[in-house]
């Protein structure tokens, strides 16, 4: 199987991964999600991450036409991987773990699935820009 045929499934995989927002926010009722971080993680942000994943899934089969709203996809994953920095920096996970093993691993690793597809959009956008002659 060539990359072309391959770069399609990691925008579906982006999109499954940020509709697992309606799991651990059991399905937006988990109050200890908003609690630890009310701006970014309210259940309008939870709403938001899952139509962002709804946006990768419907150019999963036609980045290629699309190849500015890809980089678009890299800034969106750098701004959550960073917001996740400063987070992790300035809060104490174990205190979330405390009070909700769910929600712990949440905040534990959603940082992680977003620099992870930081660099996959990236890299797809970056090959995008090379023109077709180049590309394998």
């Amino acid at each position: 199987m060539t990359l072309n045929k391959l770069i399609p499934y990691g925008f579906i995989i982006a999109g499954l991964m940020n509709s697992s927002v309606l799991f651990s926010s059991r399905f937006f009722t988990n109050e200890t999600i908003n609690e630890f971080d009310p701006s970014v993680m309210s259940n309008f942000g939870l709403l938001m991450i899952l139509i962002w994943g709804i946006a990768y899934v419907s150019v999963a089969f036609s980045y290629e036409k699309v190849k500015w709203l890809v980089g678009v996809f890299a800034i969106e994953k750098l701004i959550y991987g960073l917001v996740w920095l400063n987070w992790m920096q300035n809060n104490n996970l174990a205190d979330v773990y405390a009070e909700d093993t769910m929600t712990g691993s949440f905040y534990a690793s959603y940082g992680i699935n977003d620099w992870v597809f930081f660099v996959f959009f990236s890299l797809v956008f970056v090959r995008l820009m090379i023109p077709n002659k180049t590309r394998n």
